[in-house]
């Protein structure tokens, strides 16, 4: 995982590991809305993009906003906070 900005989160290789998920949770908390970005090597592993941000979003209980490219969009889910 590589922190890009302040709100702003990469999937790397290794794809969707906890700490990533503990990490957009935090972000959420903070920010309310995170930018996602997906590691183009992920892809080429064969990992469908739109499912990592369906699985990034339950994981966190957020908002899946969009998917564009190797970036998408969660944000904080209306009930208030993500699931910890």
């Amino acid at each position: 995982m590589i922190s890009l900005g302040k709100n702003e989160i990469r999937i790397g290789k290794a794809g969707l590991s906890k700490e990533v998920a503990e990490e957009i949770k935090r972000r959420l908390e903070e920010e309310g809305e995170v930018m996602v970005r997906i590691n183009k090597n992920l892809i080429a592993l064969g990992e469908d993009r739109k499912e990592i941000a369906k699985k990034a979003a339950e994981l966190v209980s957020a908002e899946l906003v969009e998917v564009r490219g190797f970036t998408f969009i969660l944000r904080k889910s209306k009930g208030g906070e993500a699931a910890h």
